[in-house]
């Protein structure tokens, strides 16, 4: 059993080196959909004032729900046009290097909302408070934990896709120092658009131009 183990393992890798090319055009469209994915949705977010607490971390939730759907179906579309298996070794590798960060970024968001659900007496106002503050801070680690997750992800895939990592854990830490130097201010600098700029400008804008990037600069070279 651990010598079929070793051999999967073996031809995984070299799967992974051998398609590094294929990799790149297939995150192309997707970073590029769920980029303008993200834009949209903060767009609509902003007009709609979606502010509440629970209903911009549930409107969120199901954008993201929206923007996993539609990447799975482009791999799915990517995997019959080569005219191979969806769930190859190679797509459980990357979706396992994915889903811890991924995992610990649902349930953090689960749990603010739990709390924000529950009813309490003499809150402030949603929306300007230091309830914004909470939510651009759950933006900041959502940003971080993705990025971890993409860098988890990149050592399967490609060397670009790690460095991508690194500048989301870089914003999302940018994100967490303007809160504590915002903190005690009288001035009321955090709103709850803010949390919807964040998303859009990070989640979308971000996404967008490295899956136009990725479609500019054409094949890639191999990459350990």
């Amino acid at each position: 059993m651990k010598t079929d183990q070793a051999a999967e393992h073996l031809q995984t890798i070299r799967t992974l080196m051998e398609r590094t090319a294929l990799y790149r055009r297939a995150l192309a469209p997707i970073m590029t959909t769920a980029g303008g994915l993200g834009i949209l949705a903060a767009i609509v977010g902003w007009f709609l004032r979606i502010e509440s607490e629970t209903t911009l971390i549930a409107y969120w939730y199901g954008v993201a729900l929206l923007g996993l759907t539609g990447s799975l179906l482009l791999v799915r579309r990517q995997a019959i046009k080569n005219s191979e298996p969806f769930w190859s070794p190679p797509t459980r590798r990357v979706a396992h290097a994915l889903l811890p960060a991924l995992t610990v970024g649902f349930l953090l968001g689960l749990w603010v909302f739990i709390i924000f659900a529950r009813p309490s007496i003499g809150d402030p106002p949603a929306g300007e408070s230091d309830d914004a503050g909470v939510l651009v801070g759950l933006v900041a680690i959502w940003v971080i934990l993705y990025g971890c997750g993409l860098h988890a992800a990149g050592f399967f895939t490609s060397r670009g896709l790690r460095h991508f990592g690194w500048v989301f854990i870089a914003a999302g830490n940018v994100i967490l120092a303007w809160l504590f130097l915002m903190n005690g201010s009288s001035i009321p600098v955090i709103h709850w658009w803010h949390s919807h700029v964040l998303m859009g400008v990070l989640f979308g804008g971000l996404q967008l131009a490295y899956g136009i990037y990725l479609f500019l600069t054409g094949e890639e070279q191999n990459e350990p």
